[in-house]
């Protein structure tokens, strides 16, 4: 039957019938908010280049683990910033080391009220600010950076970590950390495998978070912007080695990826709204440009209606927030 029986609008005439046919939601448990902590900070630090987002304190830390449980949020991703690197990254395995004692931290302060993760990947630590070791010509070495995410996926189970995240796109990876998590008796830690990582433009506020000390590009191990199959690829590579999750990463500019993603597993999908995205809506808003609000959830929702379930973005706490008051 056509117009004018039929009127797709009434069921757009109020807000009360759009949230009774509301088609996507987001939810806060879907929501993960990523922390930077550095080590040797008194009280915490503004950066720059992502307004709102902060380098903490471990006391700061603390308190901000227990906003995020007060909002709903479902995970915490930690990244550590150290006072010292190196080239072999040795911050990263070491028990000591500001990341492993951060996740210490943050278990002991919420427990199981949220899913406490963290990234697992040496490019915080090492001096040259690459995901890896290096040979002796300045390429990554695949294999040997390998033993060294094994030792570190240990170091963090052993620090009371829920899900480790392998985010260097080394061929392997999932393999070797969850061999090794089984051999060490952490069987429960999961691994959410960072298989879809572009080499983009948009991580460029993220290294300033982590002051990294990266020269060049990440291109030889991160991946084409262009490819999707090859994608695809690596997500079943890292589904057969034992992925718990998977993700994609950026988000927005890779909601088809997010979505063929989707189709292809039955494990669930992430996605990371990274810093450049962020930033991005930030300056606009600080501008006058857009409704900041609205952007925020309309971005959110987006990659939700893309296929993701599981959605890393530095607004989680204040999204979380605005939706538990809005549903």
């Amino acid at each position: 039957m056509p117009y004018p029986e039929i009127r797709p609008r009434r069921l757009r005439r109020n807000a009360a019938v759009r949230r009774l046919v509301s088609e996507t939601r987001v939810d806060p448990a879907e929501l993960v908010v990523p922390m930077f902590v550095k080590e040797g900070l008194a009280e915490p630090r503004q950066i720059a280049s992502l307004p709102g987002v902060l380098q903490h304190s471990r006391d700061s830390l603390r308190k901000a683990a227990v906003e995020a449980v007060q909002a709903g949020v479902g995970g915490i991703m930690l990244f550590g910033v150290p006072a010292s690197r190196d080239e072999c990254g040795s911050g990263g395995t070491d028990p000591g080391g500001i990341l492993n004692v951060a996740i210490s931290d943050v278990v002991a302060e919420v427990g199981d009220a949220t899913v406490v993760m963290s990234d697992l990947c040496l490019d915080e630590f090492t001096s040259h600010g690459h995901c890896g070791v290096l040979t002796a010509d300045g390429a990554v070495d695949n294999d040997a950076t390998l033993q060294a995410y094994a030792e570190m996926a240990v170091a963090q189970a052993a620090a009371g970590v829920h899900v480790v995240g392998p985010s260097g796109m080394m061929d392997g990876q999932v393999g070797v950390v969850r061999r090794a998590l089984d051999a060490a008796g952490h069987q429960d830690v999961a691994v959410l495998a960072y298989a879809v990582k572009y080499a983009s433009a948009f991580f460029g506020p993220f290294r300033d978070a982590v002051e990294s000390a990266l020269e060049g590009d990440r291109r030889a191990y991160q991946q084409d912007p262009a490819n999707l199959r090859e994608s695809l690829r690596e997500v079943a590579l890292d589904v057969a080695e034992g992925a718990d999750m998977v993700m994609v990463k950026p988000a927005l500019p890779y909601l088809d990826v997010v979505s063929a993603v989707r189709a292809a597993v039955d494990v669930p999908v992430a996605a990371y709204q990274v810093s450049g995205e962020y930033a991005m809506v930030e300056a606009a808003a600080a501008n006058g440009w857009v409704d900041r609000e609205r952007v925020m959830l309309e971005t959110l929702t987006s990659i939700r209606r893309a296929g993701a379930q599981i959605i890393l973005t530095y607004w989680a706490v204040e999204a979380a927030q605005l939706l538990r008051e809005r549903y």
